[in-house]
């Protein structure tokens, strides 16, 4: 017998902040393909959006994002924000403008208007005491997020995303990718969170974590990832009658 009539009679809405990137705009793709959850993006601009994407859409000024996550109420918001030191303009302060204050103060609207879950997609090696500017921003953001008091906050660190970004050329990354299926084995174990994984198993994890409901930090390595995308999958996987 299947479990369906157990489900929520319609998609549930999730939030989405970063839905111009490789994982935003996955996560609208792979929301759009089922009926579990529907996607809410708030950006800065207008963007195109995938083929056949069912998402509400919502363009507004990153200081008025607390006012449209209140007005649409998400039962989560998965945050997917981030800039590269290219984009940047290799300058230290551009860079953390927008992946420490605006994914911070992002994390801070939703607390205040009564959100209870955030997803932040973070980077395999963030840490706040790292030497690296990069790494230490991206540790400091998950550490700040920690302390705002929401309810659950789940912690992405995903190694090499694996998929075909729009718009945003990374030929290193590129180069990178098309030699992980060499290079991953040979990563010692200790370096095994730097390991290459498809953007569309962290958009997986990252909508079944979203609707967990037990309170607390959880920080997610890549087989951590791996094994949330495949709860995911086994429950929303058609069930034989």
């Amino acid at each position: 017998m299947s479990d369906a009539s157990a489900r929520p009679s319609g998609p549930i809405r999730i939030g989405l902040v970063g839905a111009t990137g490789l994982i935003g705009r996955r996560l609208i793709a792979l929301s759009s393909a089922g009926d579990e959850v529907r996607m809410v993006g708030v950006a800065r601009r207008e963007a195109s959006l995938p083929k056949g994407a069912k998402v509400e859409m919502f363009v507004a000024d990153p200081d008025k994002w607390g006012e449209v996550l209140e007005a649409v109420k998400p039962a989560a918001l998965i945050c997917a924000l981030g800039t590269t030191w290219k984009k940047a303009g290799r300058d230290e302060a551009a860079f953390r403008a927008v992946d420490y204050d605006l994914i911070v103060n992002t994390a801070k609207a939703a607390h205040k208007v009564g959100i209870p879950n955030f997803v932040m997609v973070s980077s395999s090696g963030a840490d706040a005491r790292s030497k690296s500017f990069y790494m230490r921003t991206k540790g400091e953001a998950e550490d700040a997020v920690s302390r705002i008091g929401l309810k659950r906050v789940d912690i992405l660190r995903p190694g090499l995303l694996k998929g075909s970004r729009i718009d945003d050329l990374r030929p290193l990354e590129a180069i990178a990718q098309i030699a992980s299926p060499v290079l991953d084995p040979l990563l010692p174990s200790k370096w095994s969170g730097y390991r290459s994984i498809d953007a569309d198993i962290v958009c997986e994890a990252a909508m079944g974590l979203a609707l967990r409901k037990a309170s607390g930090r959880f920080t997610h390595d890549n087989d951590a990832i791996k094994r949330a995308a495949r709860e995911w999958r086994a429950k929303t996987s058609p069930q034989d009658e």
